[in-house]
């Protein structure tokens, strides 16, 4: 009798290991309700990496064997999770081949992702029939002083509107406006009547020398403050801002996002609204000085929208952030995501940033 209930747990497990893998060959990992289980068939397997992982740097999870060359591991995660991930064999990363579905990360990776049954990608990105768009003109400026390379290249947004409007700088400008698709997310919002007509000047970010142009610069300050904007107003139908004071704003995420609040920070009469996602407010153990900023200044007169996934590492310092400008009076709203540090969890959220600080 023994024997036949050990011979049919076996076959059981057989049929429920085949069932797994059979349902990776659909699409991995397998999603039960809050279940996620990751596969991979071969030899050896790599170990996993990702968001819930802090990626190779904080601690990759190895996967067992559940049969034969099959092997797989199990988390739980909320109903409205998005996730990157990838495999890692200890040297590099390893592409899962049972997941088609990637999204770029930024440095040169494609990493795979998959939504939660409770999540899904924004449909404010969808180009819709009967919706007016709005017109995109690509410009150079030039600077030898305050621009590393001279040279930089900027997208202008001009709404479906004849009257004046008010100005957003988004930092990361090819970004936003590739993958985040901000100039869909817009009409959109527009066309719905969630927000008012805003304008975009939309700045490339100086390759190698992001890090060092949004690290709290004042170089890139003076071109945010006077170059850009006249650029703006020569090309655009704005708002006058010295009529208006504070009615520009400006939006960034990671570097980008503490550039955005420094921005406002330093120059409240120009941009009174902020948008920082998933703001690099601290360097490791050292906190920016925007900290210094709000600890210690006045309060300036900004509206201030922020947002980070508890996946990411960032998610401390931005915490930090909140409850700092919060104790010192700012008019400051914070949303966290079940989602890491990548443009498709900005890109998701962004629409409740603008609808927040431009909303009609």
């Amino acid at each position: 009798m023994r024997r036949v209930q050990a011979h049919c747990k076996s076959v059981e497990r057989k049929r429920s290991m085949d069932t797994l893998l059979n349902r990776a060959l659909q699409g991995n990992p397998v999603i039960e309700g809050d279940n996620v289980t990751f596969v991979w068939q071969g030899d050896r397997p790599p170990q996993l990496i990702g968001d819930m992982t802090d990626w190779e740097s904080g601690n990759p999870i190895d996967l067992s064997e559940v049969a034969p060359g099959v092997w797989a591991h199990s988390l739980t995660l909320p109903q409205d999770a998005y996730i990157e991930y990838t495999f890692w064999d200890g040297q590099q990363r390893v592409a899962d081949p049972l997941n088609r579905n990637t999204a770029p990360d930024g440095f040169g990776h494609q990493n795979h992702y998959f939504y939660m049954p409770g999540a899904r990608a924004t449909a404010l990105t969808r180009r819709r029939r009967g919706v007016h768009h709005g017109t995109i003109t690509r410009h150079v400026l030039e600077n030898d002083f305050l621009l590393t390379g001279r040279k930089r290249t900027v997208l202008l947004y001009q709404p479906p509107t004849a009257e004046p409007c008010p100005l957003l700088v988004v930092l990361d400008g090819q970004d936003y406006w590739r993958q985040a698709r901000i100039t869909h997310i817009v009409d959109n919002l527009i066309a719905q009547g969630r927000i008012r007509p805003i304008a975009l000047a939309m700045p490339y970010h100086g390759r190698q020398a992001r890090g060092v142009e949004y690290a709290c610069s004042e170089a890139t300050l003076g071109f945010l403050r006077y170059d850009l904007p006249a650029l703006a107003r020569k090309e655009l139908n704005l708002v006058d801002v010295e009529a208006n004071p504070s009615a520009y704003g400006i939006l960034g995420a990671s570097m980008g996002g503490l550039m955005a609040l420094y921005a406002g920070l330093r120059a409240p009469e120009v941009f009174g609204r902020v948008l920082s996602q998933s703001g690099a407010f601290a360097l490791g153990e050292h906190d920016s000085v925007v900290f210094d900023l709000v600890r210690h200044g006045p309060t300036r007169p900004l509206r201030i929208w922020m947002n980070a996934g508890r996946y990411e590492w960032l998610l401390d310092c931005n915490r930090r952030m909140h409850e700092l400008l919060a104790e010192k009076g700012y008019d400051v709203t914070y949303r966290e995501h079940n989602s890491g540090h990548n443009y498709p969890s900005w890109r998701d959220a962004i629409g409740q940033g603008l609808e927040m600080l431009f909303g009609c």
